[in-house]
């Protein structure tokens, strides 16, 4: 890692994940109140699950295990997207209000797969 990353806080990839976290629950906001156990709960999930899987593979031991979950943070990317689409294609929410968030998971997604690539074996 870079000398000025001490945390994973400094990451941007980890930021990035946050940001998205923040948007998601703003959007969430305007799922119909019968989905909040079900495509609202899922969206938040794997929203959430994207910066806590950078951040704890940031505490692993190792360069593999370390991809492994940054592998996780992309996996829950691509779900997050789904359910998102899945949102929009079921009327619950309009393209537009959706942009921002599909832009920053595009963002995200090309961030976590170069620094996946550029992560070398201990």
């Amino acid at each position: 890692m870079s000398g000025s990353v001490k945390s994973y806080r400094d990451l941007l990839i980890w930021q990035k994940g946050m940001a998205i976290v923040d948007e998601v629950y703003k959007i969430t906001k305007a799922l119909p109140k019968e989905e909040v156990f079900g495509l609202t709960s899922q969206i938040k999930r794997s929203s959430v699950s994207i910066p806590s899987n950078i951040a704890e593979g940031w505490g692993r031991d190792s360069s593999q295990s370390y991809r492994h979950f940054l592998r996780i943070a992309r996996g829950s990317l691509f779900e997050l997207e789904t359910q998102l689409e899945i949102s929009k294609k079921q009327g619950f929410l309009e393209s537009h209000e959706l942009n921002n968030v599909f832009g920053l998971i595009t963002e995200e997604s090309k961030m976590i797969t170069a620094f996946i690539n550029s992560i070398k074996d201990k």
